[in-house]
């Protein structure tokens, strides 16, 4: 079972949000062609701008040492780059378009933190979706690296009755 395979297409919308708050962020947003291969995101760059998915697919990949490992799909209404939001630092993944023609909506950060600093309700229903989108990704986590433990121990125990 790949990781990706666990997380699926679930668990990366801003779900707290109303109608209104929606007009507010494509309000300041612009909308952004990629087409399949292309980076959205790139690992290690400094994030300056949330993405969220309107069309296509796109896969958060983790490069390292010459191999990527697809870690999790996003579709259509997922949100992207919020961990370098949130931590104005670089970002921990890439994001790959894994479809022929895929559409984000772009906001900036500044423009985004400016758009919550104006409108508070929309602030507090913004970063408690985050704060779910997160959650669901850690518990994901957790019950793959459990997975992944269970495998070890049962192939350490099945070495040492071999061994």
């Amino acid at each position: 079972m790949v990781f990706s395979d666990v997380i699926g297409m679930a668990g990366n919308r801003l779900q707290y949000l109303t109608d209104n708050d929606w007009v507010l962020l494509q309000a300041r947003a612009s909308r952004r062609a990629f087409k399949l291969g292309d980076e959205i995101i790139h690992q290690g760059e400094v994030g300056n701008s949330i993405y969220i998915i309107r069309r296509g697919e796109a896969s958060v990949e983790l490069a390292a040492s010459g191999s990527r490992s697809i870690l999790a799909s996003l579709g259509p209404d997922d949100i992207c780059g919020e961990i370098s939001f949130l931590e104005q630092s670089r970002a921990t993944a890439a994001v790959i378009a894994s479809e022929e023609e895929v559409e984000a909506d772009e906001v900036t950060a500044p423009e985004l933190r400016a758009l919550l600093l104006a409108f508070p309700g929309l602030a507090s229903r913004f970063y408690l979706s985050l704060a779910v989108v997160l959650a669901q990704r850690l518990r994901v986590t957790s019950k793959e690296l459990a997975r992944e433990m269970s495998v070890r121990d049962h192939q350490e125990r099945k070495a040492s009755l071999l061994g």
